[in-house]
């Protein structure tokens, strides 16, 4: 289903019924990244999955984006919608924007799982983006497919689980051109530990033991910028820690916002 906000059309797809929960998917993914959860959570919630500014079956505008963008977008849809207190699942960038979204429009989550993401990059890490962005406008997505694999599962993985692969490698692949480049300006802007302390609804932070994009170390700087919050370590994934490990992530996350929600 399409949704016109800010000038744009954004995907989404609603299943189940109960409490509202939202899920936001990483860089160069789209909804379907949650299949899984989505099958298991919206046995007892409602799930609204949706497709960020730039990728899947959204609009892809031309220019850079600005995390803050993200979340006005999440909030005219969210409002579109009528969604209420909703528990947010965001993943990688989805997280970066549910970090965002709970500091500007406070209040309005019920609870807040942030996984492997990030809530600050060091300065060094801009060049990176930079050669990013290069790429993929002088030669469009193929080139990131195989380096984005390799850090976003263990090679374990990567040689035993080909059918998931395969599956990344897709969305990877379909994500235009302009969408990557204006997520990748606002990705590394991301600076907002400081002001964690000031979101105030329960939060999990879940991280891949072996994820070298956003490792264990910055997941620990939100956890310990959050007073009450829960971090969950997956052992044997890395960042896509809910395709590599998807019971174990499961089991945390559920009972996470089964919790959250009485």
């Amino acid at each position: 289903m399409k949704f016109a906000v800010n000038g744009m059309d954004v995907n989404y797809t609603v299943e189940g019924q109960g409490p509202w929960l939202v899920m936001s998917h990483s860089l160069a993914c789209n909804l379907h990244m949650w299949d899984e959860e989505a099958k298991r959570l919206s046995k007892r919630y409602k799930v609204l999955r949706y497709d960020t500014r730039g990728h899947g079956e959204s609009s892809a505008p031309a220019g850079a984006y600005t995390l803050e963008a993200l979340a006005d977008d999440l909030h005219a849809l969210l409002r579109g919608l009528d969604v209420q207190s909703p528990h947010f699942v965001g993943l990688s960038m989805g997280g970066m924007i549910g970090q965002t979204y709970a500091l500007k429009y406070p209040g309005m989550f019920k609870s807040l799982a942030l996984c492997d993401t990030t809530s600050r990059y060091p300065a060094e890490a801009a060049g990176a983006w930079v050669d990013r962005i290069k790429t993929v406008e002088a030669r469009g997505m193929e080139p990131m497919v195989v380096p984005t694999l390799e850090r976003w599962f263990t090679a374990t993985f990567r040689k035993e689980r080909t059918e998931v692969i395969e599956k990344v490698a897709a969305m990877i692949r379909a994500t235009p051109v302009q969408g990557f480049v204006g997520c990748c300006h606002a990705i590394p802007k991301i600076n907002l530990t400081a002001r964690l302390k000031d979101i105030s609804c329960p939060v999990v932070v879940i991280v891949g033991k072996d994820d070298p994009g956003t490792p264990v170390a910055m997941a620990e700087e939100i956890h310990g910028a959050l007073p009450g919050s829960k971090l969950v370590i997956i052992p044997s994934a890395a960042h896509l820690s809910n395709l590599e490990q998807p019971d174990l992530f499961n089991q945390a996350l559920g009972e996470f916002i089964d919790k959250a929600n009485k």
